[in-house]
């Protein structure tokens, strides 16, 4: 009689899913705080404390998923990503879907977005073989250097001088408020996460209770001071006036 013996089943444990730790309810809770608060600086304190970090771990997390590493420049399309975030979480709506769930799929698709830009790109590529090493650094290189973020940071210093030295008496309501507004955002850059137009125009309503167009037509009679100081600044004229 043949006795077949059956080999023992081997149970194969199951990968245990990592729980989400870093984008929870409680960070979900301060992005709809975020969205229905007006206090600039309270905003603040909940983009540093909750906000950022989740953020920056998904962002990562999605990024390396997804194999979005072999896009260029990766890590400065990370930080483009976290401000298009910012300025659609007025968007968001917790009724309709989680805050994790809402924002992962945002991201994915703004990744998505920047591949196919990106192949398109590829195809009208030069060889940059044939073109010489500082031509290729003038072209290819995306981050500031140092010197250019000094710069800046110099040039917008000044402007704040400027602005400051304004005649409010000459000015209309509106145009004051929106002044003023500026003033402000001026005052709490360090508070405050100013990314880009858009996120401006949406701090300026909000500080000034005016709407899009009152702020544009304000803003017009700005630009002619700004183009000025910016002409005197790029031609030198600005430290000139201030030597004299």
């Amino acid at each position: 009689m043949n006795q077949t013996t059956e080999k023992p089943k081997i149970r194969r444990k199951r990968r245990k899913k990592t729980k989400n730790y870093y984008f929870t309810k409680v960070h979900e809770k301060a992005i709809i705080d975020y969205k229905h608060t007006e206090c600039l600086r309270k905003r603040a304190e909940l983009y540093k404390e909750y906000i950022q970090p989740a953020f920056d771990e998904m962002v990562d997390k999605i990024v390396y998923t997804f194999k979005f590493t072999t896009l260029p420049n990766i890590d400065y399309l990370k930080e483009e990503c976290k401000i298009w975030l910012i300025t659609i979480i007025e968007k968001y709506n917790p009724e309709k879907a989680a805050a994790f769930s809402y924002f992962s799929v945002i991201t994915k698709n703004w990744f998505i977005h920047k591949v196919k830009v990106q192949q398109k790109r590829n195809k009208r590529e030069i060889d940059i073989q044939n073109i010489s090493k500082s031509q290729q650094e003038r072209y290819l290189t995306t981050h500031e250097s140092y010197v250019t973020d000094r710069i800046r940071d110099e040039f917008w210093s000044n402007f704040y001088s400027e602005i400051k030295s304004w005649n409010e008496e000459q000015m209309k309501d509106n145009d004051l408020k929106v002044y003023k507004a500026i003033m402000i955002l001026f005052e709490s850059k360090d508070d405050i996460e100013i990314f880009n137009k858009k996120a401006i125009y949406l701090y300026l309503r909000e500080i000034t209770d005016l709407n899009t167009k009152q702020i544009v037509n304000s803003l017009k009679k700005f630009r002619s001071r700004y183009f000025a100081f910016k002409e005197e600044w790029d031609t030198g004229q600005l430290w000139a006036r201030k030597i004299i």
